[in-house]
């Protein structure tokens, strides 16, 4: 028997800011609220589908910058350089990291400062 990922918990100032903007970039929806943690994910799946959800937990103590573990995406329906224009719209900012400006990734912040990584190959959507 093993384990599978079924949910992320991002520690954050401000759970209804996190949701809109990764429910906007994800393409998932809310699924509940509980204790003032919001949880987003698929569509028609919700919970327990093949795609972790998201539990966007409020926090006095919230870590932007580097996570030890961090959110990786991949475009399903465009190019990375459009994908990268819709995030930007979206809220998200450059995070410079000490990258070369020769890799096939953009590293981003998302709206509390918390670090994500756009990746180039386009993938088929779940």
């Amino acid at each position: 028997m093993a384990c599978r990922i079924t949910e992320l918990v991002i520690d954050c100032v401000n759970p209804e800011l996190l949701a809109d903007f990764w429910s906007e970039v994800l393409g998932y929806v809310e699924l509940g609220r509980e204790d003032g943690s919001i949880e987003i994910g698929p569509p028609d799946t919700g919970f327990g589908g093949p795609q972790p959800t998201l539990v966007l937990s409020p926090s006095d103590d919230p870590r932007p910058g580097k996570l030890r573990l961090h959110i990786d995406v991949n475009p399903t329906d465009r190019d990375q350089d459009a994908e990268l224009a819709r995030l930007l719209a979206l809220g998200a900012k450059p995070a410079d990291v000490g990258q070369t400006g020769t890799e096939s990734w953009h590293v981003l912040h998302d709206p509390e400062g918390n670090e994500f990584c756009l990746l180039r190959a386009k993938v088929d959507p779940v």
